[in-house]
């Protein structure tokens, strides 16, 4: 009698505490059910709010396509003309970056007063009367800046150039052969533009164009992009706003 007892109380010890697990168990397995739930109904809501945000953004978007155009359209044309006419177009970038620097130097030697007594107030104001010089120096020799530009500009080229070469033979990354001829190209584009310099400032017979070719080329190829960019918006679906 005493072994029967005590193997029942044991029974129900072991069936009190099999009880619990499974309680616990229970409850941990409803927990991630109901937490995996309300993340996928989040998820499912942030999607269909980011769906629709798109679409309503997307059609704004497809009623304007003529603004994307008409942007392009003149893009190309400021292209065009730039190419056409590299010498005059670098001229004009020569005298908007002195312009730009005057007017930067300006407004330094003002936020310099405007913000008052500190331990750079002399090197704020001395930055901006720098700036101030170095604009008015290039719009007024708008050619010999020209020249000192494009003679960096090769300097960039060589510099660039072999700094590819050697990276695509140390390296050996994939396709780095087309960074070998990458670097080769831009390496010997910046010692042309060295060797034509002697021909400075005689005229339009040196480089002194190559500044206004690439902004051309820029304005052109980016005016394309809009175009292209245009006709697609076009013809994307287009949601009527319901009147309210």
């Amino acid at each position: 009698m005493i072994g029967s007892s005590s193997d029942a109380g044991f029974d129900y010890k072991l069936s009190l505490r099999c009880r619990r697990r499974f309680v616990v168990l229970l409850w941990q397995q409803s927990r991630w059910y109901l937490e995996n739930i309300m993340s996928n109904v989040e998820t499912n809501n942030l999607k269909a709010s980011l769906e629709e945000f798109q679409k309503h953004e997307l059609s704004h978007l497809s009623k304007e396509w003529w603004c994307f155009l008409i942007t392009g359209v003149l893009l190309v044309i400021a292209g065009m003309f730039s190419i056409a006419y590299p010498l005059f177009t670098s001229v004009g970038v020569v005298i908007l970056i002195g312009a730009i620097l005057i007017i930067s130097g300006v407004m330094t030697v003002i936020s310099a007063f405007w913000a008052g007594k500190w331990s750079a107030f002399f090197v704020h104001i001395l930055g901006g009367l720098v700036y101030v010089v170095a604009g008015f120096m290039i719009t007024e020799m708008p050619v010999e800046s020209l020249a000192l530009f494009t003679l960096m500009l090769a300097g960039l080229f060589v510099v660039g150039g072999g700094f590819r070469i050697v990276m695509a033979l140390v390296e050996k990354y994939p396709q780095w052969g087309w960074g070998l001829v990458n670097g080769i190209v831009t390496l010997m584009l910046g010692l042309i533009i060295f060797r034509a310099f002697r021909h400075l400032p005689d005229g339009a017979n040196g480089v002194l164009w190559i500044i206004g070719l690439f902004v051309g080329l820029e304005l052109l190829f980016n005016g394309w992009t809009w175009i292209m960019l245009s006709f697609a918006i076009k013809k994307l679906p287009r949601i009527e706003e319901n009147a309210s």
